[in-house]
């Protein structure tokens, strides 16, 4: 009895970070979609629903983990620390130059107005004109009005930050949730003696470091796929629709977080179709088959719904990938159900005695493919629009910087199993290939551990697929980002089976080889990452924002229509000005050169007047703006950015300045 009390402990706080997630994006959405989500009606809505699911999620648990109080307050402590830690040395990226600001500002948006569209205030300026953009990096002009890039779950969820006056905060909470989560997994899966060990290896992990210090998607996401994992494994021990629905509502929900999550979730698809399967049968699993299934088209039509209503030029932006993969996904909502009725006739043909070794030996010499692309392929691409140029002069400027050939369209994706192995250690990566080769065999052998099924369908899918095509700039550590949602977790997971096995080898020899055994494969997976993280895990970046940026909106007029002139800061600042300082902003027409032509600007400058408003310029170096007016330094900062490596793990930072000049017209 004094194991099951602390198992059901463990059991239940491993999935109240997904159920509560769930409960407060299913509250957020639709007050945002109505213009009223406010501090008030978030919180009325939001806390009880989180804690209804939270309730219904961990309500008569099945068969509890096994675990003692120790093991508990072990992986409890990891969680509280990795919260902390992220929580003192976090991120401040508020100056839109990468995807962690537009989420910022998307954040503050939101916390502040309830709504979107952001109105672009054209009237401040006169009325629309041809010279004049509303549109900046990460925020698109639709009919009008300003929409954000990307998915609003994230943004619903660090909103919260805004409202409680800390907005850098709630990553590092979401990072220590996400710890929480996966030694969960581990411990239904592997056995809770693991659980703390699988926590720091994941905690220390460069690329959770990275994600849990400012507004990233990736944790999120996390958080709602390996809940989905937990619940779903929990269903299947006790069968039933009420955890079925959950887990695969938690699953399809990953839709809303990232768009990525439709991908991430197409085995669940396939899962709940083989349980319907199963049911036909008199399996008792097979019960849970409908309701993970309505759970799952339930949250990913939501997801998918927001992303027509919030953020459809983003799906065009992304319409070559995203209308494939919607394809993909209806062939295998067709096949599934097509599956689930044949499947009496399908059982009926025997599978080959040699199919299970093969299927096993398939996984070792796909492991071993990805790990010898780097000499059989080099992954190219030839820039064919806007953004690809971008991405192929960026990629030339970090190759120069890190002094490599130049060749702008070299994607490096042929070293994705690298990158892993910079960030989670060869150890991990090899005990995960055995783990997954002899879970195959297992499960195509004789169906046991069935409960796996699951987990390494969701976690091979996804490795593979992000490993061949990462679709990513690949410079580090921004390119990890990628390796987040599933692959890090996933391959932590799996060693965490390996370990177990070997742990139960070494069991039979004797207390010695115990400890010294489990000692030694305890160090061979914890070092590695470590050793890797530790050149950034101590250095903030790009801290001082924050400030800069109160200090800058604090210095223009009240009634003021500001004219950016210059591209890096109508790029980084066009939306902070707007949001954060409440002032219509609007990027100046350059006609190919870095800064708008004088005689185009003072036009803009007479109509901003005539619309009875107060002209500002904006532009990164005093004599842009002193034709218009005496100039004013109203932000400078010089602090810390990521470092930009593509063939080796970051072990550094870079120097980061920012400059921005005002001239009152």
């Amino acid at each position: 009895m004094e194991l099951v009390r602390p198992g059901r402990l463990l059991a239940a706080l491993s999935v109240l970070p997904a159920l509560a997630v769930t409960g407060w994006l299913l509250a957020g959405l639709p007050l945002m979609l109505l213009g009223r989500f406010a501090p008030l009606p978030a919180v009325l809505l939001g806390l009880p629903a989180a804690a209804l699911l939270g309730w219904a999620g961990t309500r008569r648990l099945g068969k509890a983990v096994e675990a003692t109080f120790p093991q508990v307050a072990g992986v409890v402590a990891v969680s509280v620390g990795s919260g902390v830690f992220n929580a003192v040395l976090h991120s401040e990226q508020i100056a839109v130059r990468r995807d962690p600001a537009t989420y910022a500002q998307y954040a503050a948006w939101i916390a502040e107005h309830g709504s979107l569209p952001v109105p672009a205030r054209a009237e401040a300026f006169g009325g629309a004109d041809p010279a004049l953009f509303f549109d900046s990096v990460g925020f698109y002009l639709v009919d009008g009005s300003v929409v954000p890039q990307f998915m609003p779950g994230p943004p619903l969820l660090f909103a919260i930050g805004d409202w409680l006056g800390a907005p850098f905060v709630i990553p590092a909470l979401l990072g220590a949730l996400a710890v929480l989560t996966l030694a969960g997994v581990v411990a239904r899966l592997a056995g809770a003696r693991w659980a703390v060990v699988a926590a720091l290896a994941f905690a220390v992990s460069l690329p959770i470091l990275y994600t849990s210090r400012t507004t990233f998607s990736e944790i999120p996401s996390l958080i709602l796929l390996f809940g989905g994992l937990a619940l779903a494994h929990d269903a299947l021990e006790r069968p039933g629709w009420g955890r079925g629905l959950l887990a695969g509502l938690v699953f399809g929900l990953a839709v809303l977080v990232r768009v990525d999550g439709l991908r991430d979730v197409l085995p669940v698809l396939a899962f709940a179709g083989l349980l319907i399967a199963l049911r036909r049968f008199a399996r008792p699993q097979g019960a849970t088959g409908p309701p993970l299934l309505a759970g799952l088209l339930a949250g990913a039509g939501i997801g998918m719904l927001a992303a027509y209503l919030l953020a459809r030029p983003y799906l065009n932006y992304l319409s070559n990938s995203v209308k494939p993969l919607l394809l993909v996904s209806a062939a295998v909502l067709v096949l599934t159900l097509i599956c689930a009725v044949a499947a009496p006739a399908l059982a009926r043909i025997p599978l080959p005695a040699w199919l299970p070794t093969a299927a096993a030996g398939l996984v070792v010499l796909l492991m071993t493919a990805l790990y010898v692309r780097p000499w059989l392929q080099t992954v190219t691409r030839v820039p064919v629009s806007a953004d690809d140029r971008r991405t192929f002069q960026m990629i030339e400027q970090i190759q120069r910087a890190n002094g490599l050939p130049v060749d702008g369209t070299r994607l490096y994706f042929e070293n994705s199993l690298d990158w892993v192995i910079w960030y989670v250690g060869a150890p991990v990566v090899l005990l995960a290939t055995i783990a997954a080769a002899v879970l195959v065999r297992r499960l195509l052998r004789n169906g046991r551990s069935f409960e796996w099924l699951l987990p390494l369908a969701v976690v091979g899918w996804t490795t593979v697929t992000t490993l061949l095509r990462p679709e990513i700039t690949p410079d580090h550590p921004w390119a990890a980002r990628r390796l987040v949602p599933v692959v890090i977790p996933g391959l932590i997971l799996l060693a965490t089976y390996a370990m177990a096995r070997l742990g139960a080898t070494f069991d039979r020899h004797g207390p010695l080889t115990r400890r010294w055994g489990t000692a030694l494969v305890v160090l061979l997976v914890l070092v590695p990452p470590a050793v890797t993280s530790i050149g950034t895990a101590f250095t903030p970046v790009e801290r001082g924002e924050a400030a800069a940026v109160e200090a800058m909106c604090a210095k223009l007029p009240p009634k003021a229509s500001v004219l950016i002139v210059e591209r890096v800061t109508g790029d980084r600042f066009t939306q902070v000005v707007r949001g954060m300082c409440d002032r219509p902003a609007a990027r100046v027409a350059r006609s190919g050169s870095d800064t708008a032509p004088e005689a185009q600007v003072r036009r803009l400058i007479e109509r901003i007047r005539g619309a009875g408003r107060v002209p500002v310029v904006l532009a990164a170096d005093a004599a842009q703006v002193s034709p218009y007016g005496p100039p004013t330094h109203v932000l400078g900062l010089v602090t810390r950015q990521d470092e930009r490596s593509l063939t080796e793990a970051p072990n550094g930072t870079w120097s980061l300045g920012m400059n921005v000049w005002m001239a009152v017209a």
